[in-house]
């Protein structure tokens, strides 16, 4: 009984970028997390995460603000380009030897 509960909370529901997108806006122009939990059957924790999601945390070399999305992928990609590096460093390493 208790997996049926876990089961159907786990799935979630899903809300567009446009929604998400729109719930910052109304959250930056003045309305609480839970005024807008309530007016639109969010969560507030939901909205909470996009907001954090969406506010910038830096800057880079440009000027650009960075929000802690996009330094998520950013990070990301560096470790996967981190990762290739070293494998190509090995195998040009094998076949120096040849």
């Amino acid at each position: 009984m208790g997996d049926f509960f876990m089961t159907k909370r786990m799935a979630g529901k899903r809300y567009s970028t446009d929604f998400k997108d729109s719930m910052i806006k109304l959250y930056h122009e003045g309305n609480s997390f839970t005024e807008l939990s309530v007016q639109y059957g969010v969560s507030a924790d939901s909205i909470r995460h996009w907001v954090r999601q969406a506010t910038p945390v830096t800057k880079d070399e440009t000027g650009k603000l960075i929000t802690d999305k996009e330094f998520k992928k950013l990070q990301k990609e560096l470790a996967i380009a981190k990762e290739e590096l070293e494998i190509l460093k090995r195998a040009a390493i094998l076949l120096a030897k040849h």
